[in-house]
Formats: C-alpha cells, sequence, structure tokens
C-alpha cells in the first residue's frame, strides 16, 4: 500500500470505530444533558447487551448460520429489536431503584450510586457470561471472552482495492447517522423532546409547568438505554469478541468523546466519537498502540483548555 493509501485506510477505520463510540456517547449525553448525572453504569448496561445479543441467538437457533444469508439478517433484526428494548427496561430499572431516591441528594449521591451499579452490572456479567456456554455447550470459563457468531462477512465491498472497507463498517454509518437525525429531530421538534429541554434547563420550573418530570426523566434513560442496546450489537457485528470486562474500556472511550464533543449535545457526542476514533487509528499507525491513550487523553486536555465546555458545548451558567 502507498503512504496515501495506508492514510485512506486508517480514516475509514477511524471513522468506522468512531461511529461505534459515538452510538454509546449518546447515551451517556442524553442523560447529562438533563438531569446532570454521569451514568457510569451506561458502559456495563452495553456489556449486558452484547450477551443478550448472545443469547438471543442461541435461544432462536441462529448461533451457526452463514454470513450475509436471509437467516443472518433476520437474527440481526431480532437483535436490533429486542437488545435495544431489554437495555432500555434495565436502565429504567435502573433510574428506579438507584437515582430516583436521590434526585433531590447532593450531587455526589447519585454519582457514587452510579461507580456502584456498575460494579453489580458488572458482576452480573461474569455470572451471564456462563449461561450461553451451558446452552451453546461450550467448556470456557465465565470469565473467558466469548466468541459472537460472524453474521456479516467481511469481505472487501471495493473489490480488489487495497483500501479495506467491508459491509460490517457500512452497517456502523447506516446505523449511526439516521439514529442521529431522528434524536436530534426528536429532541428539537417533539412535544416530549420539548418537554425534555425544559427539564433540562429548570426541572422546577418545568414541573410548575406541568411537566411530569420523573416521566420525562424516565423516558430518557430508556433512551439512553436503547441506544447502549443498539451500540452493542454493532460493536459484536463488527468485533466478534464480547467479554464482561469490556464496558469499563468501551465506557471510559465514550465518555471521553461526549466530553470532547461537548457533553449534553447529540451532535457534539458524534463528533467526539469520530474525533477518537480517528485519532486512536492515527496513532495506532504512525506512533505505537502503547502510546495510544497518552496521545488521546492528551489532546482531550487541550481541548478543554481552550474549549472548556467541549467542542460543540455551550457555557452554562451555574444553578445556584
Amino acid at each position: 500500500m502507498t503512504a496515501y493509501e495506508v492514510l485512506l485506510q486508517q480514516l475509514l477505520t477511524g471513522l468506522s470505530n468512531g461511529m461505534i463510540i459515538a452510538l454509546i456517547a449518546m447515551g451517556y449525553t442524553m442523560v447529562y444533558g438533563i438531569i446532570e448525572l454521569i451514568n457510569f453504569a451506561h458502559g456495563d448496561l452495553f456489556m449486558l447487551g452484547c450477551f443478550f445479543a448472545l443469547t438471543a441467538l442461541g435461544c432462536t437457533g441462529l448461533f451457526d448460520v452463514p454470513p450475509d444469508s436471509i437467516a443472518a439478517w433476520c437474527a440481526i433484526f431480532i437483535m436490533l429489536l429486542s437488545t435495544p428494548l431489554f437495555c432500555a427496561l434495565i436502565n429504567l430499572l435502573i433510574d428506579r431503584l438507584a437515582y430516583k431516591p436521590l434526585r433531590r441528594a447532593p450531587k455526589l449521591a447519585p454519582l457514587v450510586s452510579a461507580i456502584g451499579v456498575s460494579f453489580i452490572l458488572l458482576n452480573i456479567g461474569l455470572f451471564w457470561g456462563g449461561i450461553p456456554l451451558e446452552v451453546f455447550g461450550f467448556g470456557r470459563s465465565a470469565a473467558s471472552p466469548k466468541d459472537f457468531p460472524a453474521l456479516l462477512s467481511s469481505d472487501n465491498l471495493f473489490g480488489e482495492s487495497s483500501i479495506i472497507f467491508s459491509l460490517r463498517d457500512l452497517l456502523v454509518f447506516v446505523v449511526t447517522i439516521p439514529l442521529l437525525i431522528g434524536l436530534t429531530y426528536f429532541v428539537k421538534f417533539t412535544r416530549t423532546g420539548k418537554a425534555m429541554r425544559a427539564v433540562a434547563q429548570d426541572p422546577i420550573a418545568a414541573q410548575l409547568m406541568g411537566i411530569p418530570v420523573d416521566k420525562i426523566i424516565s423516558r430518557t434513560f430508556m433512551i439512553g438505554g436503547s441506544l447502549a442496546g443498539i451500540a452493542s450489537v454493532i460493536y459484536a457485528l463488527t468485533y466478534n469478541t464480547i467479554y464482561f470486562q469490556m464496558g469499563y474500556r468501551v465506557g471510559i472511550d465514550a465518555f471521553t468523546a461526549a466530553v470532547l464533543g461537548g457533553i449534553g449535545s447529540l451532535p457534539g457526542a458524534v463528533l467526539g466519537g469520530i474525533a477518537l476514533g480517528v485519532i486512536r487509528s492515527m496513532s495506532d499507525q504512525y506512533l505505537a498502540t502503547q502510546w495510544t491513550n497518552s496521545v488521546v487523553f492528551g489532546i482531550l486536555i487541550l481541548v478543554l483548555i481552550f474549549r472548556p465546555s467541549g467542542i460543540l458545548g455551550r457555557k452554562i451558567r451555574e444553578k445556584v
């Protein structure tokens, strides 16, 4: 490959990886934009979504279907319907049990609660990691990484070109971009979206105007959970390996992307995810993988020095 082709390949790889990060970052930013809570359990909810998708495949008998076949697309459709619903319900349950009782508590209390929920979900993932093994007859331990079926082929859509862009990469773009457009329209123009923005601005005033604040917050958690569910399916189809500790690493990347783009901004979350994916890809190629995290967070610090609210974030006066 020429230097130009290497650069283009890394750009495509970074964009594809960044879009997956952006899907998870949008879930972070939805919740933070409404109640200013950093939901550290979001990454582990994403991990549970991956295990649910794997279990759903085993229970429907679509675990060993040929890639790109009609059965494979049926399996993907089933996962994209069921996994977001599962994650939305889990996120709603988390809000009701862990966050709702702390609505009027000091901000540190729900933050610590979010960390506790994260550890609970992590251990559920460790336990759940053994269930698909029993269903499918595998003999590996619950803590070991799990192979996710290759439902999409890795064939190059560019034919004989040295630049690789597969159906897996295309699916990431086809899912993420319409979701961003749909969510942006939903938040800006629908009745529920306007209620969300009112609650984000001043929950007490919104309640005085007749807006059911708790119900709006619950809907926001469900939307954030469904985004984690969609991201878990796309991630599993792209990388074909899942493990119970994956939520921490992916969650840190998504949170970093949300902060970089401007937490509370949906376009900012996508922009931050793309930027993070491209930076990681370029650093892996032109520097070394052991320096990638230093490069990412170094750039994050520089951006926040000059733009404390993130690239697309707005400076908001502190509520006192």
